[in-house]
């Protein structure tokens, strides 16, 4: 009997009732320059048509693994223990790829052996996949945990590649099921990457590292509910909660920067939702936490306070019509 020829990467691609995009990001995985991949569909038990599109992909590479609802961080744990590659990536299946991103972290790793996490900036795409103006632009080396806390420089959970002997330094027990291993924290619906960052770099000692191409189109889904931006402050909180209980004295100095910027991110998610009552609050809380946002990133801060002024000045409908008109993805990060 042949042995299977392990892959260098494992591609992990959660799916949950993405009907409309995931064809597109599978497209974008089998379009790498690096073929040395296998790539882990997670069905994570929707009800769409997801996972029948799935199957129509006909590539040995493809593997699909079918469970009951986890959410995204259950889909990326199943992944992971699935996976065979000594790097690990990973691709929300309403995101996309370009052509060259595999190549480019795998020379980055494997050029840099200190390093643990691999990531580039991200474009943002629309719920069309067309282009928005926004381009992150976070830093790239010399990355330390409070930059992690406060900035989250990886961005979005489409965007690192990680050695599996780094991954491997932070996992746990399930809490209620003794037998499954985690390194995503299951509990947590949202913020659920910045949590496991953060692992990495205060318990696992991880080297975070960036290469300079934006390489992942991040989907910035239209409309919403001001809901879930609150929504998200709790999760969020939920993730201080935990860096609370095994580094105190971390969390104490750096708390307050970091809950400003996450209040001032959500301020300007509100503007782009057109709820300028809810930036307003978001901004005030965060001049309260921490001024370090205004004096670090002034534009970006009056830009928001400002946004949010304007729009309290106008009738709500007017200003969610202008807000999705104007920001063109400008007001997300």
């Amino acid at each position: 009997m042949d042995t299977p020829v392990v892959p260098t990467v494992s591609v992990i691609m959660p799916v949950y009732n993405v009907e409309p995009y995931v064809a597109e990001a599978i497209t974008s995985v089998l379009a790498q320059t690096y073929a040395d991949f296998e790539l882990i569909i997670v069905d994570d038990g929707g009800q769409d048509r997801s996972v029948e599109i799935c199957q129509g992909f006909e590539d040995p590479r493809i593997r699909i693994v079918h469970q009951a609802n986890r959410g995204l961080a259950g889909a990326r744990n199943t992944g992971i223990l699935a996976a065979r590659g000594r790097y690990l990536a990973f691709l929300d299946s309403d995101d996309r790829w370009l052509p060259e991103k595999l190549a480019l972290h795998v020379i980055h790793l494997e050029a840099n052996p200190d390093v643990g996490v691999s990531f580039s900036p991200s474009r943002f795409i629309d719920v069309n996949g067309a282009p928005m103006r926004l381009r992150m632009k976070p830093k790239l080396d010399g990355i330390s945990p409070e930059d992690i806390f406060c900035r989250n420089p990886v961005g979005n959970g489409s965007a690192p590649v990680i050695r599996r002997t780094a991954l491997e330094a932070i996992a746990f027990r399930h809490p209620t099921e003794p037998g499954r291993t985690c390194f995503f924290d299951e509990s947590l619906r949202q913020s659920e990457d910045i949590e496991c960052w953060l692992r990495l770099a205060l318990i696992g000692k991880v080297r975070f590292a960036g290469i300079a191409p934006a390489l992942t189109e991040y989907r910035v889904a239209g409309g919403g509910l001001s809901a879930q931006v609150l929504r998200q402050y709790e999760t969020w909180q939920g993730v201080v909660d935990r860096l609370q209980a095994y580094a105190p004295e971390f969390a104490a100095r750096h708390l307050p920067r970091a809950r400003a910027y996450q209040l001032r991110y959500l301020a300007r998610r509100s503007v782009q939702l057109g709820d300028a009552g809810m930036a307003m609050a978001m901004m005030k809380e965060a001049l309260k936490s921490s001024r370090k946002p205004l004096l670090e990133e002034p534009v970006k801060s009056l830009t928001t306070l400002t946004a949010a002024w304007v729009g309290r000045m106008m009738k709500p409908e007017r200003f969610a019509r202008l807000a999705s008109l104007l920001s063109g993805g400008r007001l997300v990060a």
